[in-house]
């Protein structure tokens, strides 16, 4: 069963890419400012971002988040699920959309990976880049962070296998929702978070993150380009991760880093941590002067 088949999305939109269709989230309007466009990270959707895009709709800024192929309400694309393969469809699924840019990108988790790849194939239309929590080619260089894709790759699989039986349903009433989703955003979470087929596709492009590490690390940012980092949780929690984190930041002209205390990973996307994002959005506009 294909992902646009599981339930009718209410937020967002199906568009065709080419004989399978993907989902669109739009929000606020556009105003000729660039387009704010989020990545989510591993085993997410476009769902991860709804309290994200409604702050940044406050300020005016116009924003798309979307579901990968075979993530959330998309339809399966052909493997390997690597960082280019990602890039490709995001490319379709904005020519299809009709949304031409220019962008200012937004990645969360894995999510930064996809944006380095996606800057460095259109330096045209990407103003700047905010890495929320985010995934770097260096974070693999660490004994800890192998395991953790390991451990977490393994995890998904069995996800996948305990969605097929059913088990992930009541599972996903509890930890469907780490983020601190709200109304129809949160309900949209937890149905895919106890899909079978979501896990399947999820553990497809875990287990090519280190092919695309390797991509990523080979196309690094332009110096010039406005970088903002977020991190979850204070500086002091772990230091060595935090310094990889903001390395991209450091290496820009224009960068700007900021560790948000009480934060976790999840959490830094929901309704009481999206302020310091928009932050990060702003600041990469203003550097932009966008």
């Amino acid at each position: 069963m294909s992902g646009a088949q599981r339930f009718h999305p209410v937020r967002g939109e199906l568009i065709d890419i080419g004989g399978r269709r993907m989902r669109l989230v739009r929000a606020g309007r556009p105003s000729g400012r660039p387009t704010i466009l989020c990545e989510h990270g591993a085993f997410g959707c476009a769902a991860d971002w709804a309290s994200v895009q409604s702050r940044l709709a406050a300020k005016g800024l116009y924003s798309l988040a979307y579901d990968r192929a075979g993530l959330g309400l998309s339809d399966p694309g052909p493997k390997p699920r690597d960082g280019r393969a990602i890039v490709a469809d995001l490319e379709a699924l904005l020519a299809h959309a009709g949304e031409t840019g220019p962008f200012v990108l937004v990645g969360h988790s894995m999510g930064g990976l996809m944006v380095r790849l996606f800057a460095h194939a259109d330096l045209e239309r990407v103003k700047g880049v905010v890495l929320v929590d985010a995934v770097t080619p260096e974070a693999l260089d660490m004994r800890f962070a192998r395991q953790a894709v390991a451990l977490f790759g393994g995890g998904l699989r069995l996800a996948g296998l305990g969605a097929k039986a059913g088990l992930m349903r009541p599972v996903a009433r509890f930890s469907g929702n780490l983020i601190g989703l709200t109304g129809e955003a949160a309900i949209e979470k937890r149905r895919i978070y106890a899909s079978a087929v979501h896990a399947k596709w999820a553990a497809e492009e875990v287990a090519q993150w280190p092919a695309t590490s390797e991509m990523a690390r080979a196309e690094p940012f332009a110096p010039n380009l406005p970088i903002a980092v977020i991190t979850a949780g204070s500086e002091a929690q772990n230091p060595r991760l935090k310094g990889v984190q903001s390395l991209a930041a450091e290496a820009s002209r224009h960068g700007y880093v900021e560790h948000v205390e009480g934060a976790n990973h999840a959490s830094l996307l929901g309704e009481r941590f999206a302020d310091p994002i928009v932050r990060g959005v702003e600041h990469v506009l203003k550097a932009a002067r966008a």
